[in-house]
């Protein structure tokens, strides 16, 4: 826990580094951090013997390295950057401009994991084979989303970008051309997930894992995965959303999907077994992307009376 002030400077920066233009600079302290984690973990483990502990501090010092090699070189990067006036150490005004679009996002992270609770709590009822292949199939779903997510961070950045300058226009190119990427970063998901998906929920088993643990992975990502067009619309738009500043909508979407796809997991578990779980996910995409559309409509007459 006390890596985790490393963890929010360096995500801090990160952010001032995605709002400058700047993805190669993040890119490159996480991938020397990460390596530099590995040949630490080796170090303590080999040749200090520290066990866990060892691990433990291999994470702390790599964490600590990065943040602190972020900070110099953002620091730096400011520095140049002409004023007219010199910048306040300390702005009420400034803090609450973030706070508006930072605590929205940290109740929406934190209403999803309290949801997803609900819903491992709901699977924990099954058997051992149905909760592993669900344990398999949902690392599998969560690394296709982050792909989404990711793309979505960028088109957050650019729409925030281009509202602090009022080229609304440009926020509206970036929401379909976002949209277009998103299609296209997920049809191998679908493919892969859909089609082959037995393949790769068998990367997490073992050999005694039995042939129900694999059907449920497998039945998990073919009921799921062909929803990730949907999903990923809806990704994007509550990005513009977030980069708009409309915190409200973007709130609203999140809490909706996550909110029926729990209702929706416990009444259909009751008809279909394990399977109307993973039917609840589609569900809550579904209504959530229509929500999320109707509210970027509406900002889009919005910005087209300004422009």
């Amino acid at each position: 826990t006390a890596g985790l002030i490393f963890v929010f400077l360096y995500n801090a920066c990160n952010g001032v580094f995605t709002s400058l233009g700047d993805s190669k600079t993040p890119l490159y302290l996480l991938a020397g951090s990460s390596v530099g984690n590995i040949v630490l973990d080796y170090i303590f483990v080999r040749y200090f013997h520290k066990g866990v502990a060892g691990v433990a501090w291999a994470t702390f010092i790599a964490q600590g390295v990065a943040c602190v090699a972020a900070l110099v070189i953002l620091i730096n990067r400011v520095k140049k950057i002409q004023t007219d006036t010199k910048p306040p150490l300390w702005s009420k005004k400034l803090l609450k401009e973030i706070s508006a679009i930072a605590v929205p996002s940290i109740l929406q992270q934190s209403f999803v994991s309290v949801g997803n609770l609900f819903i491992q709590g709901l699977i924990n009822v099954y058997d051992e084979a149905v909760i592993a292949g669900f344990t398999a199939a949902i690392k599998l779903n969560s690394f296709s989303l982050t792909a989404f997510s990711t793309l979505a961070n960028g088109i957050s950045a650019f729409t925030a970008q281009n509202m602090g300058a009022r080229k609304y226009q440009r926020v509206k190119q970036g929401f379909f051309a976002g949209q277009r990427m998103s299609a296209i970063v997920a049809v191998p998901f679908v493919i892969l997930l859909c089609f082959f998906g037995k393949y790769f929920v068998g990367f997490f088993l073992n050999s005694e894992s039995s042939a129900l643990t694999l059907d449920t992975g497998v039945i998990f990502l073919r009921i799921v995965s062909p929803f990730y067009f949907v999903a990923s619309i809806k990704i994007i738009s509550d990005s513009v959303l977030r980069g708009i500043g409309n915190m409200k909508a973007f709130m609203i979407s999140t809490f909706v999907d996550l909110i029926l796809r729990v209702i929706l997991a416990y009444i259909l578990s009751g008809f279909f077994g394990s399977t109307g779980i993973w039917m609840s996910w589609p569900a809550g995409w579904v209504v959530g992307t229509a929500i999320s559309i109707w509210f970027y409509a509406k900002e889009s007459k919005k910005t087209l009376k300004i422009s």
